[in-house]
């Protein structure tokens, strides 16, 4: 079975608002590679719209050329997403149709690569039906003081085990994880 890695950046006090973000060339470029490992990219419809607005050519075109490798790689990668409300999608993407849950359950049971899974409330749905492998946060050294929050509305806890760590030069932390064997709970 494919496994799916949830990636994200976040601040220190769990927000994940893209908006608040400061990239760099050291983000972009651990952004890309972690891309080019992958056969596919999972996103939800409010994603998926916004990264197709800010990384499809020619929007894309106007970044700086520390940023053209990654936009590069997002455009060519294939694309999954979840959406009861879009109707179709292009920019080498695909719909997930029906019980979702049960379509990225498929979609890891193809063959092929390594899927990458981003955003925010669908992420948390995937999380919460158990099928992430690994997590990839990247903790930046701020404060938004708002939300959306990482992984709001998580039906349970989730216990991880960290696997690898990088530090960044801007003072940022890139994080792997791994999840922990589900809690179980004993009886008084």
């Amino acid at each position: 079975m494919r496994t799916l890695t949830y990636s994200i950046n976040v601040m220190l006090d769990g927000c994940i608002d893209h908006r608040e973000g400061r990239p760099d060339a050291e983000v972009h470029q651990l952004a890309t590679e972690a891309l080019e490992q992958a056969d596919g990219l999972l996103l939800g419809r409010v994603t998926y719209e916004l990264m197709e607005q800010a990384w499809r050519p020619p929007a894309s075109d106007a970044f700086p050329d520390w940023m053209q490798p990654f936009a590069r790689t997002i455009h060519k990668i294939p694309k999954y997403v979840a959406s009861t409300t879009l109707e179709s999608v292009d920019w080498n993407a695909e719909l997930l149709g029906g019980d979702v849950r049960e379509a990225v359950l498929e979609l890891k049971s193809r063959p092929g690569g390594p899927l990458r899974l981003g955003g925010s409330t669908f992420a948390t749905d995937v999380v919460g039906w158990g099928l992430v492998d690994e997590y990839e946060f990247t903790v930046y050294p701020w404060v938004a003081g708002h939300g959306p929050y990482l992984l709001a509305g998580l039906p349970h806890p989730l216990d991880l085990t960290p696997t690898a760590r990088h530090a960044l030069a801007s003072g940022a932390v890139a994080t792997t994880y791994r999840p922990c064997a589900p809690r179980t709970t004993t009886g008084a």
